[in-house]
């Protein structure tokens, strides 16, 4: 999806980017400068490239000018579907080859679409360049001979998975859905979702999907951009290989904007299954992306409910207590555009106290309407944010594919930005007039079954044809031969090119720096971009909870971001965002973090902001309390989650009764109702030590800037004597159990499967992972190419081991369509047990250079090295271990494989645990041969 307001963030590109007539442009911002080149070939295909060799690596983006906003009335979702299919085989490159082949040669590569288009991309080592653009070539020119009834139908069960995950298996999953039927005309192209219905997903024949291909995916409607570390001859010379030859197709027209109006509101309700509280959604008609009135209406987004004095959030948050939170903003896409406000309420709220709310919350928006610093405060967060997706090669790409295709060249850049920084007050005020005051609308009030009483007044029960859970899976009701001619080329295409030397990958320097009160620096400079980010990591989080009150460490992270001694929560907020920064605190189970991304010019404030949250806490009892509905709130909404309900559950049954982590870091319903702001203070007081903290920081800054910046914390904070408490672990199981969690009528069971098992510091820990991969670390992996690829039965599986200080996880998981629960828990044990006997050395090799050549990727972007320098901080590791991780990767044989495996994936001693609809599934189980399921309650 991509919203205008989402866009601002980047819109600063344009900066960057000159206004001239050549092909070249180029242009600098301070000491950063981007350059990039377009031109087009024969056949239409519009090429871009950009230069950055900061890294040895390559990103490779093909933007293709087709989303559901191309598809008919009838045969909806199949944008969706072609971006499944164009991963499957081409004329060229064998049968699920694309993803096998990239991550071999150390890359990554996925897809994605929306309303208006798809796109496909890779991020590899710069050697292998050309094996991209040779996949991609293939896919783009080569794919129609290989679309086979076989694959299509595989394809159409992975899909409709997808949809159950996303959609029908998951509280409010339907609103989307709700809201472009009745906001958009029949037959708009908006009317319909992007995933597309069951119904049209069902009854699609390979004619029709051979037909959508041939007339959509043609060079001429889409945009390749490779950026990255390259030679710009030799690149023209490839991609003219293999582009250049493909036919372009007839000239497709343009889309053009089709904005909808409303004569009168619009209002429905849904019974859901999954919710546990109701949820309301408003929303008004308002104009297409790069329209002029969809900059003020971003703006007016916010100034209605992102900020703690936005009208919303004072009205429905903080007097009526009414929800959690509220959210107000403008999605504007191709051809149409809306303005939504969402409010997911406490339990048991009546909407139409929610719906008086909000009309509340316009009246007084319209009294005390807002200042022009607030706009300015706004538009302050962008310079931040521009940077920020300017961090890595393919951020940079996407932003350059997506401004060609849709507004007709990367040079509207400037436009763009032009159209922002001209935003003022009064064009605010102007589009909320016309837009949304007194405006119909259309509203859709979810509410928990058997909860009507909730609904707004007026609402009529909006239809919805949900899938029988027991019903027999349907692909294809017009089942037709029908196949396409291998297309001509004047080379041989089937010969693989030849990927060169792996680039020799240099470990950024790390400095370290301990202060005299215990607290540790690690730094990394990085000077292409104007930016710093910096974390502070204090050991202990929910570990250090009191076993009977679980939850405590992260209300004090949430507590100390609600204002500092001298500021108020919305001084606190104002300040940050006055800087354009962004800060935040986080509990996690061993540890409290303070993030914060910054420009490198306003670092020392933002630095002086983060040690006021940490040293000068306000504790404010009234923000307490609000913190505490909030969080109990969550618990309860997690409770209808199927895949909450699996990590909590599985936690439980792993750690045991006499383990902290048996709990989730937020804590229960029953601990959180009796912590105390008192908690929180003595918490704090005992347990925020500069002994047992670390600093990451990453950007454009120089060691002694940093170590002088952090250095008056020596004689600030004290450091105190902490002791941290120790768990007992379960007994190894001497035999595997089966569990089960009823969620009456889900659409998908969720499967985990596993048990304890290594710490992150066990010597064994990353090696277990290496042998791990090839059973459910990558797409390619055996999990995964079962029950994804070969049966349909989910939209992705996987395995592996999660491990901190203490001992951690292995589990393998998946959700999958309800009426195969039983087959997919037998492949997942079939394939665990047969994984012991060893793997083939083909298979070896494959992960070998997949785990060693992606470290090419693996320091490109401020947060990787952040990651880096905290897993130095959390766990004592040198700032080489990431060579050391090779040498275990490269000496990895296949007995050693076969040893860990045996070792440590023990099918016959897990732990089986399925969220699903016990009605039908869980009986069924006892076939498993592991005993009867125990039925456990979800508290």
């Amino acid at each position: 999806m991509r919203t205008n307001f989402n866009r601002l963030a980047i819109f600063l590109l344009a900066v960057l980017l000159a206004i001239s007539g050549c092909a070249q442009k180029t242009e600098t911002a301070g000491e950063f400068k981007i350059d990039y080149s377009k031109y087009t070939l024969d056949n239409g295909l519009e090429v871009i490239l950009h230069e950055d060799r900061s890294d040895p690596i390559v990103a490779v983006a093909l933007q293709f000018h087709v989303g559901s906003n191309r598809e008919v009335l009838g045969r909806t979702g199949f944008a969706h579907l072609f971006e499944h299919m164009m991963f499957q085989e081409s004329q060229h490159v064998g049968q699920d080859q694309f993803f096998k082949k990239i991550q071999a040669a150390g890359g990554t590569l996925n897809g994605g679409t929306s309303r208006d288009g798809t796109i496909y991309f890779e991020v590899l080592p710069k050697n292998a360049l050309e094996l991209a653009l040779w996949l991609e070539s293939d896919r783009l020119g080569y794919l129609r001979s290989s679309i086979t009834q076989e694959a299509f139908a595989n394809q159409q069960g992975v899909v409709k998975n997808e949809k159950r995950q996303g959609v029908d298996n998951r509280p409010y999953g339907y609103t989307s859905y709700i809201i472009g039927k009745l906001l958009y005309p029949e037959g708009h192209p908006y009317s319909w979702q992007v995933i597309g219905s069951m119904e049209d997903l069902n009854n699609a024949t390979l004619r029709d999907v051979h037909g959508f291909h041939e007339k959509w995916y043609r060079p001429n409607n889409c945009t390749l951009v490779v950026a990255g570390d390259f030679d710009v001859t030799e690149t023209k010379a490839l991609i003219e290989k293999y582009f250049g030859e493909i036919p372009g197709g007839s000239k497709l027209e343009a889309s053009k904007p089709m904005p909808v109006t409303l004569e009168a509101s619009k209002l429905a309700f849904h019974e859901d299954n999954f919710a546990r509280s109701p949820e309301i959604s408003m929303v008004f008609p308002t104009v297409e992306e790069y329209h002029a009135d969809s900059y003020p209406l971003s703006f007016l987004g916010q100034l209605l409910s992102f900020s703690k004095k936005a009208p919303m959030y004072q009205v429905i948050v903080e007097e009526k207590k009414l929800a959690p939170r509220a959210s107000g903003y403008q999605r504007s896409s191709e051809i149409a555009g809306e303005f939504q406000i969402r409010i997911r309420a406490f339990p048991k709220v009546n909407l139409n106290d929610v719906k008086s709310a909000i009309a509340e919350t316009f009246e007084r928006f319209e009294a005390e309407s807002f200042s022009e610093q607030d706009v300015e405060r706004i538009k302050a967060g962008i310079e931040t944010g521009f940077y920020n997706r300017l961090s890595g090669i393919l951020m940079k790409s996407f932003q350059l594919a997506s401004y060609n295709e849709y507004a007709g060249s990367p040079d509207y850049l400037v436009t763009d930005l032009e159209k922002i920084q001209a935003v003022t007050k009064e064009d605010i005020l102007r589009v909320y007039e016309k837009y949304i005051k007194d405006k119909p609308y259309v509203m859709t009030c979810f509410v928990p079954k058997g909860q009507t009483d909730l609904v707004v007044e007026g609402a009529e029960r909006f239809p919805i044809a949900e899938e029988s859970i027991t019903a027999e899976e349907t692909t294809a009701s017009r089942v037709e031969e029908f196949t396409v001619e291998p297309s001509p080329s004047s080379f041989d295409r089937s010969k693989e090119p030849f990927v060169g030397s792996d680039p020799e990958i240099i470990l950024p320097t790390v400095w370290q720096e301990t202060l005299s009160n215990g607290l540790r620096l690690y730094g990394i400079e990085q000077h292409e971009l104007p930016l710093i980010q910096f974390s502070m990591t204090l050991k202990g989080g929910q570990l250090l909870d009191d076993f009977e009150k679980v939850g405590v460490a992260n209300l004090v992270s949430d507590l100390l971001m609600e204002g500092t001694q001298n500021k108020t929560p919305i001084e606190l907020e104002e300040a940050i965002d006055d800087l354009g920064a962004s800060i935040t605190m986080y509990t996690g189970r061993e540890s409290i973090t303070i993030r914060a991304n910054c420009l490198s010019s306003k670092f020392a404030d933002v630095y002086a902001l983060v040690e006021e949250i940490l040293l000068e806490p306000r504790w404010d009892a009234k923000e307490f309390e609000r913190v505490k509905r909030e969080t109990l709130e969550s618990i309860n909404r997690n409770k209808a989650n199927p895949n909450a309900i699996s990590a909590n559950v599985f936690n439980d049954l792993v750690y045991g009764e006499k383990h902290i982590f048996r709990y989730p870091v937020i804590g229960t319903m029953e601990f959180v109702e009796a912590i105390t702001l008192d908690d929180l203070k003595s918490y704090y007081e005992k347990h925020f030590s500069p002994s047992v903290t670390h600093v990451a920081i990453a950007g454009n800054i120089s060691r002694a800037e940093a170590v002088r910046t952090f250095k008056p914390l020596e004689a600030k904070w004290e450091a105190k004597d902490m002791a941290f408490p120790g768990y007992p672990l379960p007994k190894p199981r001497e035999r595997a159990v089966l569990c089960f969690v009823d969620v009456p009528d889900a659409k998908q069971s969720v499967i985990r499967i596993g048990n304890l098992s290594l710490a992150y510091t066990d010597a064994d820990y990353y090696p277990a992972n290496v042998m791990n991969y090839k059973l459910g670390g990558s797409f390619n992996s055996i999990v995964n190419m079962i029950l994804r690829e070969e049966k349909g039965y989910t939209y992705g599986a996987r395995s592996g081991f999660s491990g901190s200080s203490i001992s951690g996880l292995f589990s393998a998981s998946s959700s999958v369509q309800s009426r195969v629960t039983l087959e997919s828990v037998q492949i997942f044990k079939d394939s665990m047990s047969d994984y012991r006997d060893g793997i083939s050395a083909e298979d070896l090799e494959f992960t070998k250079g997949a785990l060693v050549k992606s470290n090419a990727r693996r320091f490109e972007t401020l947060g990787a090295l952040i990651g880096m320098l905290n897993t130095m901080g959390n766990y004592g590791f040198p700032a080489d271990y990431i060579k050391k991780q090779e040498d275990i990767v490269r000496n990895m044989t296949l007995d050693r494989h076969k040893e860990l495996a045996q070792r440590y994936i023990e099918p016959d001693k897990m732990i089986y645990l399925v969220v699903g609809d016990a009605a039908t599934q869980m009986n069924g189980l006892e076939q498993l041969g592991l005993g009867k399921p125990v039925l456990i309650e979800n508290k």
